[in-house]
């Protein structure tokens, strides 16, 4: 019990001594620095809805509206006390716009030494703050709420609810308007920081939801980045596969190799096989975040090329999207990768268009032209209702992506005529040769034969590894 006893004197001593260390921090030190009420943002409402002649000089109506209102205080405390009280009620007003907290000093002084020093006033009851000054007083403490954090707001009520109560407290003998002025002041001051405090956080809201999007945004297109990396690798993975092959396969169709011959076609071989390996290392490190992405999807099934759009196209249809299909040039083959992200960014663009413009038309063009392959896929408005989309514009990122990846140009963007939307797309690549494109294979060679070998008998007790 001893030790409970002294550690709650203990906290509260460093309960006051914080307190007192904050009201030093806020109200004392550099009391009388510099720190001008800054101008109304050009977004301001009432700087834009001012007219445009006016507009430059909109962002300093505040100023303009606490100067008139000091003089005006001034004018009317000449009328009532004389200059005495327009000095006490319009100085600190006028030197909050530029020193806000020095300005709040100056007039809880100007309250204390006019509370003291005038034992009777003109005006019943308005004692020990006169109505100039009292309008003065409550103005000063309001830009500095607007300047300051919240716990300035707190100590400077504590401290003129204080004054208000010493002098409730040693003045019975006369009526004042303390009570009065501790409530309108924490009305008013607690209205301007609750409406302060709002705002920040609104603010704040804003800035998590940048930054939550911006995650969003990133891990979309490092997961957009892996899919193509899983992709690429079938892709790769193949022309090596087939390298590999073809030369372990090529000493044995070639009557008496030279051993150099030989020699050269076992180290293509092997570093064929070691770049495998490499592929598969890399898809493992892609495939750690989510190892079952791609878990029900066949290992053996082909990659899809333009060729199986139509394919595409039914499965859109079926959901209620009117697809035309337009190919102009002269259909060649490209490289697999091309016609890999081609497949997909129509893909992607078809389902947009199912997400955002459902029930409208959507035309695709492919055109096959020199030096590469054009993309267009445009559609309409929608003609019925659009649910809402949290990951609108992930899509774009993913597109955007493949299309860097070869080195082409992407276009997107809303049509003005209709309101629809298109993307464009450029895809620099040229034509497979014949040798690599599919098709029959020449005449008078084995399927698999690599061009220019010739078939030799095989040695004696080897067989060829698949």
């Amino acid at each position: 019990m001893d030790g409970v006893t002294e550690t709650i004197p203990r906290t509260e001593l460093r309960t006051i001594r914080r307190v007192i260390s904050d009201l030093r921090k806020d109200l004392f030190t550099d009391a009388f620095a510099l720190r001008p009420v800054p101008p109304l943002d050009a977004t301001h409402p009432l700087v834009r809805e001012m007219p445009q002649r006016f507009r430059p000089y909109a962002p300093w109506l505040p100023h303009a509206a606490l100067t008139a209102f000091a003089f005006y205080l001034m004018a009317v405390a000449v009328e009532i006390e004389g200059a005495d009280l327009a000095l006490v009620s319009g100085v600190p007003l006028l030197l909050a716009l530029y020193r806000p907290v020095g300005a709040w000093w100056l007039s809880f002084g100007g309250s204390i030494v006019w509370g003291l020093g005038i034992t009777d006033t003109s005006v019943g009851g308005t004692w020990p703050w006169p109505p100039t000054l009292f309008a003065s007083y409550i103005a000063v403490m309001v830009i500095v709420a607007f300047q300051n954090r919240p716990r300035v707001a707190g100590q400077m009520l504590l401290l003129t609810a204080g004054f208000g109560f010493a002098y409730d407290l040693f003045a019975d003998w006369r009526p004042t308007n303390s009570f009065p002025m501790v409530v309108t002041s924490c009305v008013i001051v607690g209205a301007v920081v609750a409406r302060r405090s709002l705002r920040e956080t609104k603010q704040q809201v804003a800035v998590q939801q940048s930054a939550t999007h911006e995650e969003r945004s990133r891990r979309t297109l490092l997961e957009e980045r892996a899919t193509i990396a899983r992709e690429l690798h079938d892709v790769v993975a193949h022309h090596m596969s087939v390298i590999a092959i073809q030369a372990e396969a090529a000493p044995y169709r070639v009557a008496n190799p030279p051993e150099e011959l030989a020699t050269s076609f076992a180290t293509i071989r092997e570093n064929a096989v070691a770049a495998l390996t490499e592929l598969r290392r890399v898809l493992g490190v892609v495939r750690a975040d989510d190892p079952d992405a791609y878990a029900d999807a066949d290992p053996e099934a082909p990659q899809p090329t333009l060729a199986t759009l139509d394919t595409l196209f039914a499965g859109v249809r079926a959901a209620g999207l009117t697809v035309e299909h337009i190919t102009t040039g002269a259909v060649r083959p490209l490289p697999s990768g091309v016609e890999l992200s081609a497949y997909r960014i129509v893909q992607e663009a078809l389902s947009n268009a199912l997400r955002h413009a459902p029930g409208s038309t959507a035309r695709v063009e492919v055109a096959y032209v020199l030096g590469g392959l054009g993309l267009r896929i445009v559609n309409g408005p929608p003609t019925q209702a659009v649910r809402p989309s949290p990951g609108m514009g992930h899509g774009l990122l993913g597109m955007r992506e493949r299309v860097a990846m070869l080195n082409g140009e992407m276009t997107a963007g809303a049509v003005e005529e209709d309101g629809g939307y298109e993307v464009a797309v450029f895809i620099p690549a040229a034509a497979v040769p014949e040798a690599e494109a599919p098709g029959p294979e020449p005449s008078g060679q084995a399927p698999g034969q690599a061009p220019g070998l010739k078939k030799g008998p095989a040695p004696e007790e080897e067989t060829m590894k698949p």
